[in-house]
């Protein structure tokens, strides 16, 4: 078996018997996953990444420099599971080197992309900030990844925030958290999430995100705006898939796509080329996909994560890359934010939006901000 069939097996299988599955609710799902490749392919103009084997790992981490088993003095992951609204929520909590229960840490809840799952970048970015001494939690959103929820890739914003708030619920009680010395990084999509959530759960003492991506503003207008003109037919679509849904029909599915290196290749935006790459070629998982169902749609295109975003008063940093073609939404967002005055708006220059998920340099700058933030505001 070819490894590109061995890893769309593997997909099919993971969002199969991950999760308990109610047969009827699975036989009203489409099947089909994105062909997923075990290849070196030219991401970027930057660099030529060598792709990862989730396989190889053993706890399916796919980013570079993951830890491969846990030590003794030594960051060391720990796979949780834990309930939220019924559900069954799949978590990764990193602890610091030395990690003794009886100390008290500040603790970082991270908020994974859209598409994605904590054993990519929102691991990586965990991972790293354990190494500087925090208690850090990646999990997957509900309906996603290995979390619970049918049918599968439900991607609703109430959702989505809901699952933040889960993260502050489990992590503060976590033995050796400090619940006063609660950061938050949102990452891409669960960056747009975050700024809704820091707007009332004041859990959360600090603000950061990275590459944010304002899900409800794509959906609804598209991509740089490029979908205006389109809007009342695709809410028309929306309606008829939930329609669909109520009736025991099909469930239907946005986003879901198989390409060609070529194909990729012609996609008219960076983040939508970079991320088929990242995503399905170097550091793919048989448990991220970017599709969604069609019917979240309704929920999705009458949100927005700006709407009451001078409610946050928390100290705040938002990180982009400085070429983005998504860089407009971060900066958009930023001077709306009228209820802090500790905010800054970084920019690492040279870095597309995917970049800033996993090559190297930019991840160290990404960083060394973080260092200097969480350092402050979280008191390490």
């Amino acid at each position: 078996m070819s490894a590109r069939t061995d890893l769309d097996v593997a997909r099919r299988t993971f969002l199969l018997g991950s999760v308990t599955l109610a047969a009827g609710s699975m036989l009203g799902c489409r099947s089909t996953a994105p062909n997923l490749r075990l290849e070196n392919t030219n991401m970027s103009t930057h660099a030529n990444p060598v792709a990862l084997d989730y396989r190889n790992n053993q706890f399916g981490l796919v980013y570079e420099g993951a830890i491969a088993k846990n030590e003794a003095g030594k960051v060391n992951l720990r796979p949780v599971t834990y309930k939220l609204n019924g559900l069954d929520i799949s978590a990764n909590v990193y602890t610091p080197a030395n990690y003794d229960p009886k100390r008290q840490y500040p603790a970082v809840a991270v908020a994974h992309p859209n598409g994605g799952v904590k054993e990519q970048t929102a691991g990586l970015h965990a991972q790293r900030l354990a190494e500087l001494g925090y208690i850090a939690i990646a999990a997957d959103a509900s309906f996603q990844g290995a979390s619970g929820g049918q049918p599968r890739n439900v991607d609703k914003p109430a959702y989505r925030t809901e699952d933040i708030h889960g993260m502050a619920d489990y992590i503060s009680r976590y033995p050796g958290a400090d619940s006063g010395r609660l950061g938050l990084l949102g990452i891409c999509g669960g960056g747009g999430y975050s700024l809704k959530v820091a707007q009332t759960d004041k859990r959360f003492k600090a603000i950061a995100t990275l590459s944010m991506f304002n899900s409800g503003r794509v959906r609804r207008n598209g991509y740089g705006d490029s979908q205006l003109s389109t809007i009342q037919t695709r809410l028309q679509q929306a309606s008829a898939a939930r329609a669909q849904e109520v009736a025991g029909g099909e469930v239907l599915y946005s986003g879901d796509a198989d390409m060609t290196d070529e194909q990729i290749a012609k996609l008219p935006f960076d983040l939508y080329r970079q991320g088929y790459e990242y995503y399905w070629r170097t550091h793919a998982h048989p448990g991220s996909t970017f599709k969604y169902t069609t019917s979240s749609l309704l929920d999705l295109m009458s949100f927005d994560a700006t709407d009451q975003i001078e409610l946050i008063d928390q100290p705040l940093l938002m990180i982009a890359g400085g070429r983005a073609d998504s860089l407009y939404m971060t900066e958009q967002a930023f001077p709306k934010i009228t209820g802090t005055k500790d905010k800054e708006l970084f920019k690492i220059e040279g870095a597309s939006h995917i970049e800033t998920y996993w090559v190297p340099e930019y991840v160290d700058i990404t960083i060394r901000k973080l260092t200097e933030f969480f350092g402050r505001t979280l008191r390490v």
